[in-house]
């Protein structure tokens, strides 16, 4: 034990001698575990609402009954399964206007509720005698609470009646609005109708569903994963692929860093294996001083990943809103395994990068820990073992993306399609270099290239790394540009309109409308509506348009039979979106049957349309039957169209008139800036992702600079003894990083392009259910070049100028030690 002792102060004596080094592995173990953990503690934020979201009095965890066909039946159903012995309880759903915006209304009852349900005891307790007696009380999330401005106790009004005094629920989900099954079916005129039942857990016998209720009702299983956690899988996904490239990067560092302590320490081993120290204690020894140090930056990483998980999370709640409706919390909350889970990460990835220099200090024979370039050496045989495992990553990503169909093969292809030119790179660089040493005809040129193949063995990782986070960078850029052009294309086709107005119920919007007639600027009312129903088992948005030039005109269609719009017309055909077509394998000229409120509605594919950015499949149909489908669903939204010039007028008189707010009445110009404003706080995450992975690449190839400087010092003091001046060698220097991090940042290119052509192509189809148009943006390309450029002048300018302000001194001691 005291022999163990002594050897770990004798190692870690190096680091007091060489604090850079010291701050060196640090540094790459803080960032490898800093943003690791910082994507996982968001990933664990979000998740955490998924499961308030799905505990919300029945989610999908929990068994329910739904119609055969529509969307409601009736409430005797209930009854007669009760009365059978079923454990049922009922629920109403349907959406209400509160001052414009539109609320999720959930009528339960309380006293049948099943006592798993998530929400439940809350209810089922002191205040079930308020909650059910008039005038009852609504219960919102706080969240819900402080978006409507109100406080506890109000009684907001919704279609001209007021609801329940509102009461706050802290494990409510935002969004919601709970209230007694009768004041619900009061409020969305829906007397003796019900939405589902929800089944309890009953060990006694119970007649069969068929029995009771015929093939009315049919029933749903409960599931392990939500709805939403299955939309946003993608985007989880997508933030951990980018936390564990930025681990993987910071890796790199770690890796130079104990390659050039172990280098540094070689005299060293070499004396403590002489004097009796087996190689198996060294290496114990070794592994222990590793683990103390990966403990302490474990720690340190996981505050800093607190705080870039606290700096995203805007950004991240932001993403979720606008792509998938979630309602995610703006205060980080975390769970002691994420602590456990951040060390964890720490040690085991400061093992994995020490596992080649451990394992080579373990297998190397005495007298070889003495020979200075022994490292390097030993990693040139490893380089046609590289280019086979690269050939084999290749052909693995053609499998993936030939036999694989889901989200998990497409970043399977991107993974074993990075790796293997990850791997590739080593081979890539030596062919060049061979060539340009082949071409040289000057002596200081031929050694220029060939000291260059000498370095690779050093920089190959560091290379390895600025090669995956520019092909990431110019991969994502090139998908966000892509998506941008064509989302504001579709941007002009979707807001079409010159002015939208939302008003607070039916009576009002009546009394708008018939305002608006009399106005001779206004051009053209175009009423809207919306109902929510299921296809399939999903959720889908059943969208109404009315019969007008300007939707002809300016809708995105993909795909159309001739004539569509007027095909649409009698009501029995509908336009599908793209997302929904792909996840139903829909095309055009097939039938669907769409459940509405007074059964089943048959209606014909006749076009395709584009519809980016929304979680739900969609079907547009004919405004006119709609409501004839639909009857109870608000008609509160409109699109008008003016004459550009008479828009700010219209909109004042609107204001003033009818006491609407911008929530309420918006111009097209205001819709499309805030709509790009949602589209650009989407992808910032992203880009704040892609700087944060590149300045780590950085950073490894500083540290593989600095590991590579003074091992360099006998291939340089040569040069120096000849005549080369210290300036000019410097300036060699640079040069030689320069070219290398060029012919990587060419060959990073086209890489990109391709991480670029999978995420369109192939993730997100399979994550959103659209395909974008593939497009090359050449001065991003120049502007990513220059960056990587710039990010490897200032890796290598402190190796650089330290090697130009040092002294002879240093240089001729180079010729007297044991080098």
């Amino acid at each position: 034990m005291k022999r163990a002792l002594w050897t770990l102060a004798v190692l870690l004596s190096h680091w007091r001698r060489h604090p850079m080094q010291l701050a060196t592995l640090l540094i790459g173990l803080i960032s490898a575990t800093a943003l690791w953990s910082g994507v996982q503690a968001l990933n664990q934020q979000a998740r955490t609402s998924y499961d308030r979201a799905a505990a919300t009095f029945g989610g999908t965890r929990t068994a329910m009954l739904v119609a055969s066909r529509g969307a409601t039946f009736a409430q005797k159903l209930f009854v007669d399964l009760r009365r059978a012995g079923w454990p049922v309880s009922p629920v109403l759903e349907g959406r209400i206007q509160i001052e414009g915006r539109s609320f999720r209304l959930m009528g339960i009852e309380p006293v049948t509720l099943p006592a798993e349900v998530g929400n439940a005891p809350a209810v089922g307790k002191d205040s079930l005698q308020a909650f059910m007696t008039p005038p009852g009380e609504m219960l919102v999330a706080p969240e819900t609470l402080a978006d409507l401005k109100l406080t506890e106790g109000a009684r907001p009004e919704a279609s001209g009646a007021s609801l329940p005094p509102i009461r706050v629920q802290p494990n409510l989900v935002p969004g919601v609005l709970v209230v007694d099954i009768g004041i619900a079916q009061s409020l969305l005129k829906m007397p003796d109708q019900l939405s589902r039942l929800l089944v309890g857990k009953n060990a006694g016998k119970r007649p069969s569903l068929e029995s009771v209720t015929g093939d009315r009702l049919r029933l749903i299983e409960p599931d392990a994963e939500t709805d939403l956690e299955r939309l946003t899988d993608s985007f989880h996904l997508n933030l951990t692929a980018f936390g564990l490239l930025s681990f993987f990067v910071g890796l790199f560092i770690v890796n130079s860093a104990i390659g050039l302590a172990f280098e540094q320490r070689l005299p060293v081993l070499r004396t403590l294996r002489a004097c009796g120290v087996s190689a198996r204690m060294l290496n114990a020894v070794l592994v222990l001083e590793l683990v103390s140090l990966a403990l302490v930056a474990g720690l340190v990483g996981l505050v800093c990943g607190y705080f870039i998980a606290g700096a995203l999370l805007p950004d991240v709640v932001a993403s979720l809103r606008g792509l998938y409706g979630a309602q995610i919390p703006g205060q980080l909350v975390l769970k002691p395994q994420w602590w456990f889970a951040g060390i964890a990460i720490s040690i085991v990835g400061a093992l994995a990068a020490a596992a080649a220099s451990l394992t080579k200090a373990l297998r190397l024979p005495l007298l070889a820990t003495a020979q200075p370039f022994a490292w390097q050496q030993a990693q040139r045989r490893w380089l046609t073992y590289q280019s086979a495992l690269a050939l084999a990553a290749f052909a693995a990503a053609g499998i993936f993306l030939w036999f694989g169909d889901s989200l998990i093969s497409g970043f399977a292809v991107l993974a074993a399609m990075m790796l293997g030119a990850a791997l590739i790179l080593p081979m890539f660089l030596e062919i060049v270099l061979s060539i340009g040493q082949r071409q040289a005809r000057a002596p200081l040129g031929v050694w220029f290239w060939a000291d260059s193949r000498q370095q690779l063995s050093g920089l190959s990782l560091a290379l390895m790394a600025l090669l995956l986070a520019l092909a990431v960078n110019v991969g994502v850029s090139t998908m966000v540009e892509s998506f941008s052009r064509t989302f504001l294309v579709w941007l002009d086709g979707r807001l079409a309109a010159d002015v939208y107005v939302n008003a607070a119920n039916d009576d009002q919007a009546h009394e708008i409308k018939a305002w608006l007639r009399e106005r001779g600027e206004v051009e053209a009312i175009l009423p809207g509506g919306r109902a929510d129903t299921q296809l399939a088992g999903a959720p889908i948005e059943v969208l109404g348009l009315p019969d007008h030039v300007t939707y002809r005109d300016n809708w995105p269609l993909l795909q159309s039979v001739d004539n569509a719009w007027s095909k649409l017309r009698p009501g029995n055909a509908a336009l599908v979106s793209e997302q929904l077509s792909r996840r139903m394998h829909l095309s055009v000229g097939d039938r669907i049957e769409v459940p509405a409120s007074g059964g089943s509605w048959p209606l014909d594919v006749v076009g395709i349309y584009a519809d980016y950015g929304n979680p739900k499949g969609q079907i547009a149909v004919n405004f006119a039957a709609l409501t004839r489908r639909f009857p109870e669903i608000p008609l509160t939204r409109m699109g008008l169209r003016v004459a550009p010039a008479n828009v700010p007028a219209l909109i004042a008189a609107l204001k003033e008139k009818f006491s609407l707010d911008d929530r309420n009445v918006a111009d097209q110009a205001t819709m499309k800036a805030e709509s790009t404003r949602i589209f650009n706080r989407t992808f910032s995450v992203t880009a704040a992702l892609n700087a944060f992975t590149l300045g780590v690449a950085g950073v490894a190839l500083l540290t593989s600079l600095l590991t590579l400087a003074n091992s360099r010092l006998p291939q340089l003091a040569p040069l120096w003894a000849i005549g080369i001046t210290r300036r000019r060698l410097a300036v060699i220097e640079l040069l030689k990083t320069m070219s290398v991090a060029l012919i990587t940042t060419i060959f990073a290119l086209p890489l990109g392009l391709l991480v670029a052509w999978c995420l369109l192509a192939i993730v997100n189809v399979k994550a959103f259910g659209w395909r974008l148009p593939f497009h090359v943006f050449p001065m991003q390309l120049l502007w990513l070049t220059g960056v990587a450029m710039a990010a490897a002048f200032a890796a290598a300018a402190l190796p650089v100028i330290r090697l130009a302000r040092m002294q002879p001194a240093s240089l001729i001691r180079i010729f007297a030690n044991e080098r």
